[in-house]
């Protein structure tokens, strides 16, 4: 069994865009700062994806990428679960272009991880950046003020990535991702 997810991976412009503005700002709070290179926007999570689904799930959702379009994106300003008052995450935002095109291409690689056999999180979707994490609740709210000033660029989501996430085997002890395989948008 494998964890594992679906996600939009933001080209490495915007993430060094993003990481430009939050660079001089890191030390000033005691985050557990997710890695840059772990950025993304969940799509569909699956605790456990069984050995014997992934042709199928690959298959699924090769098909599920192929029926949705292009659409364009930004990170943009931020907030914080459960809230900024009491938060253990901080993220940012997403301004995107069709919001439906989002929503339903996260509804189809959910179902797709579903009919493969996964159990698949049943969390409302969310579409964010996971930036930070805190170790016990405490009020960021000045943080996602910071956050609401910013603005990165554009671009265009043409494709969706099935990652294995690995807990504990990366720096620190954090979560290692593996991207599996890639599925061009329709």
């Amino acid at each position: 069994m494998t964890r594992m997810f679906v996600a939009v991976v933001p080209p490495e412009e915007v993430v060094e865009d993003l990481e430009a503005f939050l660079s001089a700002r890191r030390e000033a709070a005691s985050f557990r700062w997710s890695a840059t290179e772990q950025w993304h926007v969940t799509l569909a999570f699956a605790g456990s994806v069984p050995e014997r689904a992934l042709d199928g799930l690959d298959e699924l959702l090769a098909l599920a990428a192929e029926r949705r379009t292009s659409f364009g994106m930004r990170v943009t300003g931020g907030g914080a679960f459960p809230h900024p008052d009491a938060a253990r995450v901080l993220w940012s935002g997403l301004e995107v272009d069709d919001e439906a095109g989002l929503d339903g291409l996260a509804a189809s690689c959910r179902a797709a991880m579903s009919r493969a056999g996964a159990r698949v999180d049943g969390q409302r979707f969310h579409p964010h950046l996971t930036l930070g994490r805190l170790g016990r609740p405490a009020n960021v709210t000045s943080w996602v003020r910071l956050l609401d000033a910013y603005e990165g660029p554009r671009w265009q989501v043409d494709e969706v990535a099935l990652v294995a996430s690995y807990l504990g085997e990366g720096a620190r002890r954090r979560p290692r991702h593996e991207v599996v395989r890639t599925y061009a948008l329709g």
